[in-house]
């Protein structure tokens, strides 16, 4: 149960990671949701849990959406 807790955890934080990047993401639904796994991941077993870690996971999935949309499209270009 906890590993479908952190699926869906890690959805929500991807989402709302990619919607403070502006623009078009040239990645999918899949790899967004590895990004939110891996912010939550990186945040609440390093950092901190609860509404703050909630918070600084959405903050790191921002920043690793950014740096991997912007590496996916020069690799692509």
């Amino acid at each position: 149960m906890e590993i479908i807790g952190l699926i869906i955890l890690g959805l929500i934080v991807g989402a709302l990671g990619r919607l403070v990047n502006p623009g078009r993401d040239p990645m999918g639904l899949l790899l967004t949701m590895a990004i939110g796994v891996a912010a939550v991941l990186i945040v609440y077993n390093f950092i901190v849990d609860g509404v703050i870690g909630f918070i600084v996971a959405v903050v790191v999935a921002a920043i690793l959406v950014t740096v991997v949309g912007r590496l996916w499209s020069a690799r692509t270009a």
